[in-house]
C-alpha cells in the first residue's frame, strides 16, 4: 500500500483508503475516489499537482491530498489476493 503520489504516469492502483477528516474524505467520495476503485495516474512530474483519471473522469489533486489517498499497485493486490 503507497500513497497516491508514489505512482508514475501510467500506473494503476486500486483505492485502499482516504486518510483525512470527514469533509475530506466526503468530497473525494463524491468525485468517485471509493475504496475498491481503479485510480490511474495521468500526470505526476514530482511538484505540483496530480492528475488521475478516476471513474472515466479526469480529476486534479494537490500532493498533499494525493498523500493521503492509499492505494493497492495492480501488481500488489494480486499478491494480497494470492496470499
Amino acid at each position: 500500500m503507497v500513497p497516491l503520489t508514489a505512482l508514475q504516469p501510467g500506473q494503476t492502483g486500486l483505492i485502499h483508503q482516504l486518510r483525512g477528516g470527514h469533509r475530506f474524505v466526503s468530497r473525494l467520495a463524491a468525485l468517485g475516489f471509493t475504496p475498491g476503485a481503479p485510480v490511474m495516474v495521468t500526470r505526476n512530474h514530482g511538484i505540483g499537482p496530480l492528475i488521475v483519471a478516476v471513474r472515466e473522469t479526469q480529476v486534479a489533486l494537490g500532493r498533499g491530498e494525493a498523500s493521503h489517498v492509499l492505494v493497492y499497485l495492480e501488481d500488489d493486490d494480486a499478491a494480497v489476493s494470492q496470499g
